[in-house]
């Protein structure tokens, strides 16, 4: 036994010492010209090996190279043993083909072998023969994503067909298409399955393609409430086609608020402003929205202001939006604003809406000299919203927005009724000259077009969410255009520093007023664990006006995510 041991001890040990004294091999490759030779040296093949067996393998490989350049006929005339450990191969390269009319017998869909981009007007497919396998997988590729996974192609019956060109035939597999059976999401599993079928528009039964299905979950990145945590994996078995989704649910709920103050010029006295603004969504799993706003300013108007959103009803593709608003200025009067909207979200960044819009106000005061009056009015309502977000960025989550409403129909008052038309847009965008600095601009505006005007009917605009340096809601026009503009500088991810230059145009045909006004200033905001914390300090002005730091407004707010 011991003998055995210790004869088995002794070949492991040769066989060791063998291989570590094991010599390098060299090959070298020419052709049966100088010229044939540069052709086979352009191609940069290995010429050091561990063992012959990898040599073999790169001459072979040499010859499919040869052959992918056009040279097909190519032959190895010799492989010779030069010395202990140096080879030689010796190629006759031959013609060399340039390109292939390949016979597709309307095997491919025509729409897919134009992609290819060499078929010609009469329908013929030429290729240049380096291109040949490269158009091969990517019409292989299409012929996948089209529903058929496990299709492949390749060349048959080539021959000669002129001076340096091939014809063959292709050859397709028997077509296996694939339907989608079944999905399965990973991570969040309560994500609303009518979101599925209605946001991402991928149903069972669709035809399978892998890369509209990528290109689809791509817009889980659109959601506030859920994000993408991979790509989407296929689990392909003998009768079934099952996609796997990976998905996590989004911190979404915001609490933010503002505190307001500044100097009263009636009463030299500081005065405060301020809001809540409350925003719950998919708590339920639904995707479902509910804001709820409170506003308070120093103009003693105060606002409430809830909205309902509730996406996909029934499974449908539709959803709905609903709106209370109460204003009340003072002791002067208070406005009820009721209104429900069907919404139509054509994908993940376009939504159309329709709906009814109904208006009560309630005159406080009871003066009949007053512009101001009981009245009701009723208007059909639509609108277009455009949204598209930039995820990655913490402070500014959406690049673009696009908001354009409409409403038409009539209001009442002393017993008289008259056709009424209300325009509205709100849009903005972030341009982003690199990862620090970017300009934002927006857009707002409101037009009421009617015969008579009367003042508790009148859009109202100013402060921190209209133009900067003037009170809250402190405006009041038939017609308005507001401009916002701020360049931004980011000292990190979490704090960034931006300018304020605001400017408005508005027009009030009650009092006859046509007014320019201008806003400009300075802010920050930085990101904590608190939220997000905006300061700003503007000035505003009339056309006609100095500046006075006495008229200076400071903002502050804090954004709160939960």
């Amino acid at each position: 036994m011991i003998r055995i041991l210790g004869t088995l001890l002794f070949l492991s040990l040769l066989l060791w010492s063998y291989k570590a004294c094991g010599q390098t091999l060299y090959l070298s490759s020419i052709g049966s010209s100088e010229k044939e030779t540069t052709s086979i040296d352009s191609l940069g093949y290995q010429t050091n090996f561990d063992d012959f067996a990898s040599l073999d393998s790169e001459v072979k490989r040499l010859g499919k190279n040869l052959s992918n350049l056009g040279y097909i006929e190519n032959e190895l005339l010799n492989f010779t043993k030069l010395n202990d450990s140096s080879y030689q191969a010796t190629f006759s390269l031959k013609i060399k083909y340039e390109s292939i009319i390949i016979d597709h017998k309307n095997l491919v869909d025509l729409s897919i072998l134009k992609l290819s981009g060499f078929l010609d007007k009469n329908n013929e497919l030429i290729v240049p023969i380096i291109e040949v396998e490269s158009t091969l997988q990517s019409i292989n590729s299409e012929i996948a994503n089209r529903g058929n996974p496990f299709s492949y192609l390749k060349l048959v019956d080539i021959e000669k067909a002129g001076h340096k060109l091939l014809r063959g035939s292709l050859s397709v597999s028997e077509p296996t298409s694939r339907t989608i059976d079944k999905f399965i999401l990973k991570g969040y599993e309560k994500f609303p399955k009518s979101f599925i079928n209605r946001y991402l528009k991928i149903k069972t039964g669709q035809t399978f393609s892998l890369e509209k299905i990528k290109e689809k979950t791509e817009a889980f990145n659109d959601l506030v409430f859920a994000n993408k945590i991979k790509d989407p994996e296929v689990l392909f078995t003998k009768d079934s086609t099952i996609l796997y989704m990976y998905i996590e649910k989004a911190t979404s709920n915001t609490f933010d608020g503002f505190l307001g103050f500044g100097t009263n010029e009636a009463t030299d006295k500081i005065e405060f402003d301020g809001y809540l603004d409350l925003n719950l969504i998919n708590n339920l799993n639904y995707g479902e929205s509910l804001r709820l706003l409170y506003k308070s300013d120093e103009n003693e108007q105060q606002t409430f202001d809830l909205k309902l959103g509730a996406p996909y009803l029934f499974s449908s593709p539709m959803g709905l939006e609903v709106n209370l608003n109460i204003f009340r200025r003072d002791s002067s009067f208070v406005t009820v604003t009721q209104a429900a909207k069907i919404n139509y979200q054509i994908n993940s960044k376009n939504v159309v809406s329709i709906g009814l819009n109904t208006v009560n106000s309630t005159d406080l005061l009871d003066i009949s000299t007053s512009q101001i009056s009981d009245y009701k009015s009723n208007q059909y309502l639509a609108s277009y919203t455009y949204t598209k977000r930039q995820n990655y960025d913490f402070l500014f989550p959406i690049n673009f927005l696009f908001d354009l409403s409409t409403g038409f129909g009539y209001r009442s008052y002393d017993a008289v009724d008259e056709p009424q038309s209300n325009f509205s847009l709100n849009t903005f965008k972030i341009f982003n000259l690199n990862a620090k600095n970017s300009i934002y601009g927006r857009i707002s505006s409101n037009y009421l077009l009617s015969d008579t005007y009367l003042e508790n009917e009148l859009p109202r605009f100013g402060g921190i969410n209209s133009i900067r340096g003037f009170e809250e809601n402190s405006l009041i026009a038939n017609l308005f255009a507001v401009l916002n503009t701020e360049y931004r500088y980011k000292l990190n991810n979490s704090i960034y520093v931006h300018s304020v230059i605001d400017a408005a145009y508005f027009k009030n045909q009650i009092l006859n007023q046509k007014e320019k006004l201008f806003g400009f200033g300075f802010g920050f905001g930085f990101l904590s664990k608190a939220g997000l914390f905006r300061f700003n300090y503007t000035s505003g002005k009339t056309e006609n006006q100095k500046f006075r730091l006495t008229d200076s407004k400071i903002h502050l707010s804090l954004t709160t995510r939960f």
